[in-house]
């Protein structure tokens, strides 16, 4: 059963509870992987259901369809944006360029098709599957229709990978079986971003955002290839006056939309961390998050906040 998970690096747990649920032929009906985005959560969830469908053994022909979303029997379920009428995963918004505010959700009608998939006859497997990604970024009519379909999974397997387990209901969590993740000591990032070719010095508020997630850390590393040069470089120190406060509040909301913007506070933080800033500067930029998430104007807010940070204010 080694050879099936192999490839997974730091999870020692999670592989012995899976490999033996394959050995036994006791398969639960729901599981809830959790633990940090990029440890390998989805890697684990591909070869667990390729073990389902090749007998606990390794398959390329398998491992291939269920990484390319393909098998006819697999639901693979991603947060969305709602967009004229279409749902429209990261990636898709991405490449429409779309402008996003606020993260993705999971919404009502994919949770529907999930109830409809594990209800209908497999057309290859023995069961039909169904993996959700994020499963914190459920709404509460979603969350609710989950747990219904928790209730009556008929004979279908249900993975739901959540960073955030607290943020689900209780009784979601009570339905599954718990395999948690672990975030990486060093010795194992290392070793999956040397396997995966990603192998950098990075600096120290990248080391911090990614956590033990070598995933993580190849995100925030795109994430912050995203954020224009001169914008970075001008982050290397609080504005200086506030003609300087109110120019880059208006050139980081005309450069970056609301994710990047959120994902660029997280990454101040950590840098005027490391470089020793106060306390009180890092709690302003966590009102200054909460007040993005709440919808407040963009610029307004980031202005509001530079200046409170002004030195010479």
């Amino acid at each position: 059963m080694s050879a099936l998970f192999e490839d997974l690096i730091g999870q020692p747990l999670a592989v012995d509870l899976l490999s033996a649920a394959l050995a036994q032929g006791r398969v639960a009906p729901a599981y809830l992987f959790a633990g940090p985005e990029g440890v390998g959560r989805q890697l684990t969830a591909v070869r667990f259901l390729e073990g389902l469908l090749a007998d606990g053994q390794p398959s390329a022909r398998e491992r291939r369809r269920l990484l390319e979303r393909n098998h006819p029997d697999l639901l693979w379920v991603a947060p969305t944006y709602q967009h004229q009428g279409r749902l429209l995963t990261r990636a898709e918004a991405e490449e429409a360029g779309l402008s996003r505010r606020t993260p993705p959700q999971l919404r009502l009608e994919q949770i529907r098709d999930i109830g409809r998939c594990l209800a209908r006859q497999p057309v290859e497997a023995q069961r039909g599957m169904v993996v959700i990604e994020a499963a914190e970024a459920m709404a509460e009519a979603a969350a609710n229709a989950l747990l219904k379909t928790l209730e009556e999974p008929g004979h279908g397997v249900l993975i739901l990978l959540t960073s955030a387990p607290e943020r689900l209901l209780s009784t979601i969590r009570s339905r599954c079986q718990l395999i948690r993740f672990l975030r990486l000591n060093p010795e194992a990032m290392a070793q999956v971003l040397e396997r995966t070719g990603a192998m950098a010095q990075d600096a120290p508020e990248l080391l911090a955002l990614a956590a033990g997630s070598p995933g993580a850390l190849i995100d925030h590393r795109s994430s912050l290839a995203g954020v224009p040069e001169e914008l970075v470089q001008r982050f290397n120190a609080l504005p200086a006056n506030p003609m300087e406060a109110l120019s880059l509040a208006r050139d980081l909301c005309e450069a970056l939309d609301g994710e990047q913007q959120l994902w660029l506070i997280g990454w101040w933080q950590h840098r005027l961390w490391h470089c020793g800033s106060s306390a009180a500067m890092l709690k302003r930029l966590d009102m200054l998050r909460g007040q993005l998430l709440s919808f407040v104007q963009p610029r307004l807010a980031w202005e509001v906040a530079l200046l409170d940070l002004t030195p010479s204010v």
